[in-house]
């Protein structure tokens, strides 16, 4: 990426947002420089494709190593492209959904070829006299490419030949090899595929010629294929069945096992059997003895009596003559007859083509078949170039209406501090809590997210949302920058809206707690107090409650003790020492704060009356001012990047929210101008005269007080 020189001559314009500069694109010439423009100055270094409020399919055709993320290299590349291809790139400033045919750059090959797909495409669509293609027109070429026989694509499918032989084929090779989508998404095949059927066709073609000659040399010439055939049939049950009678004769104790248990035969009893019974296939050839010879007549398992039956007639006998029984000798003997076609079976090519007869398989490779799928591929390949087009037109169309948007919020982030509209990265508006809260962003994983975001000095709401009962769901961060927290509780509910106005049910599962605001921060102390007095005296009235219940439970323990034992409950007698000392704590409290009061007054009977105000305001600024002070340190840090470089962005700025712009992310509820507002409560307490009352006896105690002092002082 070059940077900016001295020499350059285009003059960058910048504007101040978010306390950081911001390079503005709204000449042509700016986006034609924009591969000029240092890195350094780029708002962004990097955002993902997914997940954010544009079009996705815009931004995967912009991502030209297809990573899933978009990098600087890649948007100026795409600039530079569409400057190119248009007569004005300026015109993408207006993001219109269609572009005019008059706009395409066509001086050039590419241009003009673009320019003409467009209007085939228009006119395929019904719109010749059409003066501009839209997103939606080039988004939908599926009839237009469907309507073509060849579209560039390599791939052919059965309705690109001419005759009804040539399909058949392409649609075996389909079949066999598996297909392959064509740009219209029909099933097809490529080169590839082609070549691979007819190698492996031409392999078993060979291998059963070969097969063939070694039949014709075996020992039964022809017929030497369909013994070994027999032979292969059965050979492991035979060999099972000689394996079983050798360990009959070793142990005759296990032939009774060997031949199966009779609970082994008990499911077959209630069946009406036949010799295809999988069950009965498992049990072995025939009834095993020590020595005994296999039958190959009478006694043979049903299952496989058919098998042993071709054996006898295509092997055996031809082979060892006549006879009702085989030993193992001879039927060791007999393998090694047909040595040569078991090797040849053993180099028998694995392929999907032997699912096709032998004799189609054979007309295929005889017939033209093979240089005619070539010819139909080749003509294909021949309108690649027009048909390439295709993608680079509809990555035009879409450049022009989304392109400068993007930039908007890559380059700089134009469109989240002009409020115009809302940023690619704004996912709707959480209402919750008599606030609407508009920087809401997508999380995929919440502890992920959070662990990261949380450098963002900012008060976030992680919500799970759910819509349609439950069918639909997505995860939110919400920014709360305005107003007070203290209503923010997880578990709270509220209601999202996204960026199409559809409405979710949104409830805070998690909560990254900083500073919302200085009103809240100038509250906090006294809340804080507040809420301190109130578990103080919770506390000292529950320990109290806890006592009193003790008690009470001892003494009625100790009077029942009493009555059992048949004496009268006897009373405790009055400690005067204890209650004492109980008064002499009260009043030592009492005094304590008595002298704190008293100090107070008189230091306070010391001032002139005007400078009262300014010793009330300088104690309120000694009590909210430290919490004030860190509040807006805080808030002065408030960044938006760490909530976006947790959803995969490269921030390369510091994107702050202060407390101007965070106002404006973030509303609270507030009465419309003009509105009446009726200040009757019907369900309020019904007469406020003795807190008043209580109040006023205060005042002119400490106004007496305080006139006391300073005539005591003489003042």
């Amino acid at each position: 990426m070059s940077t900016n020189t001295v020499s350059d001559p285009h003059v960058w314009r910048f504007f101040l947002a978010g306390g950081t500069d911001q390079v503005r694109l709204d000449r042509a010439e700016d986006l034609r420089a924009l591969g000029a423009l240092d890195q350094k100055l780029w708002v962004a270094l990097g955002c993902p494709v997914s997940g954010l409020e544009f079009d996705e399919k815009t931004l995967r055709m912009l991502d030209a190593d297809g990573d899933g993320r978009l990098r600087v290299p890649e948007i100026v590349a795409a600039v530079r492209w569409i400057s190119e291809r248009l007569k004005d790139v300026g015109a993408i400033h207006e993001g219109a959904e269609s572009l005019p045919l008059a706009a395409i750059a066509d001086a050039d090959e590419e241009g003009r070829r673009l320019l003409s797909l467009a209007r085939e495409i228009l006119r395929a669509a019904g719109k010749a006299d059409a003066a501009a293609i839209s997103v939606a027109d080039v988004a939908d070429t599926g009839a237009f490419v469907s309507a073509t026989r060849f579209n560039g694509d390599g791939v052919i499918v059965p309705e690109s030949a001419d005759d009804e032989a040539t399909r058949a084929l392409i649609a075996e090779v389909a079949r066999v090899m598996g297909s392959t989508p064509d740009r219209s998404g029909k099933p097809g095949v490529d080169q590839a595929r082609v070549d691979r059927f007819f190698q492996e066709a031409q392999a078993l073609a060979a291998w059963r010629e070969q097969g063939r000659a070694e039949s014709a040399s075996g020992p039964l010439g022809e017929r030497t294929a369909d013994a070994y055939a027999a032979c292969r049939a059965v050979r492991a049950k035979v060999d099972d069945y000689f394996a079983r009678a050798r360990t009959a004769a070793f142990d005759p104790r296990a032939a009774a096992a060997l031949n199966g248990a009779e609970t082994d035969y008990a499911p077959l009893a209630a069946r009406t059997l036949s010799a295809d019974v999988p069950e009965l296939a498992g049990f072995p050839l025939a009834r095993v003895e020590a020595g005994r010879p296999l039958p190959l007549g009478d006694g043979v398992n049903p299952a496989w009596a058919d098998a042993v039956s071709r054996l006898r007639r295509q092997a055996v006998e031809p082979l060892l003559g006549p006879r009702e029984t085989l030993t193992e000798a001879e039927w060791r003997a007999l393998l090694p007859r047909f040595s040569a076609q078991e090797a040849w079976l053993a180099r028998k090519p694995e392929t999907a083509v032997e699912s096709l007869d032998a004799e189609r398989l054979s007309a295929i490779l005889a017939g033209p078949g093979r240089e005619r799928l070539n010819a139909l591929i080749a003509r294909d390949l021949e309108v690649k170039p027009q048909f390439d087009s295709l993608l680079a037109l509809e990555r035009l169309v879409r450049g022009h209406r989304d392109l400068y948007r993007l930039l908007e919020n890559f380059v700089s982030f134009a469109d989240f501090y002009g409020r115009k509209r809302k940023a690619v990265f704004q996912a709707g508006t959480l209402y919750i809590d008599g606030r609407a809260c508009e920087l809401c962003v997508r999380v995929d994983d919440v502890a992920k997210h959070a662990a990261l975001a949380a450098l963002s000095q900012t008060y976030l709401l992680y919500c799970d949302c759910v819509r349609r009962g439950g069918a639909e769901k997505m995860s939110i961060a919400a920014a709360v920058t305005d107003g007070d927290s203290d209503n923010l509780l997880v578990g709270r509910n509220g209601v999202f809206y996204d960026r199409r106005g559809r409405d979710w049910d949104a409830t805070v599962t998690r909560i990254v707690e900083h500073p919302i605001g200085i009103r809240q921060a100038f509250w906090a102390p006294y809340k804080k107090l507040i809420r301190l007095v109130e578990s103080q005296i919770a506390k000292f009235a529950s320990e109290r409650e806890k006592a009193t219940h003790d008690a009470a439970a001892a003494g009625a323990a100790a009077v029942g003790a009493a009555v059992g034992a048949g004496a009268p409950p006897k009373a405790e007698a009055f400690d005067v020492g204890k209650f004492a000392g109980i008064f002499a704590a009260i009043g030592l409290a009492m005094g304590a704060l008595g002298a704190a009061f008293g100090a107070v007054l008189a230091a306070l009977s010391r001032l002139a009356w005007w400078q009262l105000p300014l010793a009330a305001a300088g104690a309120v600024l000694l009590v909210s001012g430290p919490s004030m002070l860190i509040a807006a340190l805080k808030l002065r840090q408030r960044n938006l990047g760490p909530i976006l470089d947790a959803n995969g962005w490269a921030v390369n700025a510091r994107v702050r929210i202060n407390i101007p712009f965070g106002g404006a992310l973030t509303s609270v509820a507030t009465l419309p101008s003009g509105a009446e507002r009726g200040l009757a409560d019907p369900y309020a307490e019904k007469s406020a005269a003795p807190r008043w009352i209580a109040l006023a006896v205060f005042a002119a105690l400490a106004v007496a007080a305080w006139l006391l002092v300073r005539r005591l002082r003489g003042v």
